[in-house]
């Protein structure tokens, strides 16, 4: 079983939280890796918002690679850190050689582009550099998007946090929101690419549980969208359905959940957008999931979102203060992080709701 945590905040928060958050649910995970998605960053990163922010891991030879596919098309470096680690003995942890967070300025060309086909220019880019290091073993790209930084290890998540110096609330790595997980994914191969969170094209996803449709997913987007790939772990479906549904179809949110977890027949019957919700069922029943799990997506406004199975099988817990908000999949967690918080106000969601924490910490509750 996976647990999975996220924090929003109106005030920059060092990654130290997100692991004070994620370490009490230690039973709830394997300690066999630990991954994050920061967003909306600030510290080296925040003078460089508007600009796409590339994470990978890799060997010497692979950052050449790289680095001489984004001279080659016309991408600028601005600035970068490559964090220095702290090689303790004894450390859990299959470290990389090289880990390097950098910042882009974008072809001169892309100056005419327009916000979708810089969004595709992105995308087309990380693929392409994925495939790269992929084809000579030399690395892994997570994201390349502004605002955002991923981070994804194999080990114990407090050996990570220690290599990579995440303990210090130094101010360099800074965030208003962090999606994160203390687990890799143990159900396939072990590679790094399994690890939630997942990341595309400013939507971020983590999920706690299993998809027993994987296959029918996994087959059906194939033929969806080009950045749907790799699927080494089942919950990137998630993902997918969501990029696909909002981004690419660009329904209202409330659908993702009808999407993945639609009404039963007889309920639909009884609403007046029936014909909606039996067209959705009829056109994208491939998409649909089963089994028990929760999940917590981030989408490119910002906007954080939890929502559960359409049996509530697994478990989730919403908490706040007056500057922060709080998912979890264990409270535990968050009376780590927020012990003084209102306790009767925490939101425990159901299973036919999607909870959103809009950018001004507004907590929503939308039923299906």
């Amino acid at each position: 079983m996976c647990r999975i945590g996220s924090i929003k905040s109106k005030i920059p928060f060092h990654p130290s939280l997100a692991l004070r958050l994620m370490i009490p649910q230690q039973e709830g995970h394997d300690n066999s890796g630990f991954a994050m998605v920061m967003q909306d960053l600030y510290g080296v990163f925040g003078a460089h918002k508007d600009k796409p922010l590339l994470s990978m891991a890799c060997t010497q030879k692979g950052t050449r690679l790289v680095e001489d596919y984004m001279d080659a098309h016309n991408f600028t470096q601005v600035t970068e850190l490559i964090p220095v680690a702290a090689k303790k003995e004894n450390l859990d942890i299959k470290a990389m050689p090289y880990y390097v967070f950098r910042v882009y300025d974008y072809p001169e060309d892309a100056e005419r582009m327009t916000k979708r086909q810089k969004e595709d220019l992105l995308l087309d880019t990380r693929l392409a550099l994925r495939k790269i290091l992929e084809d000579s073993g030399q690395g892994y790209v997570y994201s390349f998007w502004p605002d955002v930084l991923t981070l994804k290890e194999i080990g114990d998540p407090r050996d990570i946090a220690t290599y990579f110096r995440l303990w210090d609330d130094d101010g360099a790595l800074m965030a208003k929101s962090i999606v994160a997980q203390c687990r890799q994914n143990t159900n396939y191969d072990i590679v790094r690419y399994a690890a939630h969170p997942f990341f595309l094209q400013g939507y971020t996803l983590c999920a706690n549980g299993e998809n027993t449709f994987y296959t029918k997913n996994k087959e059906f987007q194939k033929s969806l969208h080009r950045g749907y790939i790799g699927f080494e772990s089942d919950s990137q479906c998630f993902l997918n359905t969501l990029h696909y549904a909002h981004h690419e179809l660009n329904w209202p949110l409330i659908y993702y959940k009808h999407i993945i977890t639609p009404l039963p027949f007889d309920e639909m019957e009884k609403r007046e957008d029936k014909d909606v919700l039996t067209s959705i069922r009829q056109s994208l029943s491939h998409l649909e999931i089963n089994g028990p799990n929760t999940i917590i997506g981030v989408l490119p406004n910002g906007d954080m979102i939890t929502c559960c199975d359409s049996k509530k099988l697994r478990p989730v817990v919403v908490g706040r203060d007056e500057n922060t908000v709080v998912i979890s999949s264990e409270v535990c967690g968050i009376n780590e992080i927020l012990p003084n918080r209102d306790m009767t106000k925490d939101i425990y969601p159901n299973e036919r709701e999607i909870v959103v924490i809009g950018e001004n910490l507004e907590v929503e509750r939308w039923r299906q």
